[in-house]
């Protein structure tokens, strides 16, 4: 007679599981914020949203992403905290773009093999952006899947919910010609183009620059909350992630305007410098990465001082990148 097979000897440890879920419950606490009901641990976390204070109209702004193969690096340099910190930036900053406040962040992850050591520096990173940003990690996903990944192999998600009032909504559609566009330092890479990296760098300069390439993505809640808040009048927002300038600027663009970006504006990190000269055309670098820009503020001139002035006090720099003229909604770097 054949022997009973259990789902442990099919690869799921459920004890385990459970054992990770206990783990992270304190570190969940951690990013509580007014409105939390009931966070990890039941079939759905809760929200209240007279907790929320957005307003007489509010509109919940929501996002998906995930950090891409820049986890395969992280996993041969066996650094994975700032991979958590990437998850909730990813997605605060896209809702960010709308003048959105995050509310709470959810993540999935799924790997081979639980390793409870490695997901806790992730979700650990994960808290740390939270705080960083006020938001609560409301809930999430750890799912065992040995028939799809290799047991040192996971992919993570995350998912965020904002909230804004309707009368501040930010759409792009207010952007005029002579507006300027003012450009946020990035902390470097950030998570985006790492396949093109991976690529050109070989496994030695992989190796040798890894903590600098695997810095994580610069959280803006703050600074560009701010912002809003003491009404400095702000037109458009852009993250610059996958597709950098052209492709993140086209979203917010309204078709009657160019946005024209004058290169040497700002100073270009190292890092980039080093992608480059390993064989990539400066064409594809401004098309690809975010060139140590890692969020783009459109508003009229005489809004500039004040928001650099905030901007300072966050110890954010900023610069002038380029502006606005008559055009066709396209994106011109020169």
């Amino acid at each position: 007679m054949k022997q009973p097979t259990i789902y442990r000897q099919a690869g799921v440890n459920i004890r385990s599981a459970r054992d990770f879920i206990r783990a992270i419950q304190p570190l969940a606490r951690l990013t509580h914020r007014a409105g939390l009901l009931r966070g990890i641990g039941g079939f759905g976390g809760l929200f209240e949203m007279n907790g929320a204070g957005a307003g007489k109209h509010p509109v919940l702004v929501a996002s998906a992403d995930g950090v891409g193969t820049k986890l395969c690096l992280a996993k041969e340099a066996r650094l994975y905290e700032p991979l958590g910190i990437d998850l909730v930036a990813m997605n605060v900053n896209d809702i960010l773009c709308t003048g959105a406040e995050p509310l709470f962040f959810l993540d999935y992850i799924a790997t081979g093999k639980l390793d409870s050591q490695v997901l806790l520096q992730i979700v650990k990173g994960v808290v740390r952006g939270c705080v960083e940003s006020n938001c609560v990690l409301l809930g999430g996903e750890t799912a065992q899947m040995p028939l799809v990944y290799e047991p040192r192999d996971f992919d993570l998600a995350g998912f965020a919910v904002g909230i804004v009032d309707r009368r501040r909504l930010i759409t792009g559609e207010k952007i005029r010609a002579g507006h300027q566009v003012l450009g946020l330092a990035s902390n470097g890479v950030h998570a985006n183009g790492f396949t093109l990296v991976q690529r050109v760098l070989s496994k030695k300069e992989l190796r040798a620059h890894a903590r600098e390439l695997l810095k994580p993505t610069r959280i803006y809640v703050r600074p560009i909350l701010d912002l809003l808040r003491h009404h400095v009048s702000v037109a458009g927002i852009a993250h610059i992630t996958g597709g950098s300038f052209p492709e993140k600027l086209r979203r917010i663009l309204p078709p009657r305007v160019d946005a024209v970006l004058r290169k040497g504006s700002w100073p270009v990190l190292p890092v980039f410098r080093r992608i480059q000269a390993a064989g990539v055309p400066e064409s594809e670098m401004y098309r690809t990465f975010n060139m140590g820009i890692g969020m783009a503020l459109i508003l009229p001139p005489a809004a500039v001082s004040k928001a650099q002035k905030f901007l300072r006090r966050q110890e954010v720099a900023s610069w002038v990148i380029g502006e606005v003229i008559r055009g066709q909604g396209t994106i011109r770097i020169r």
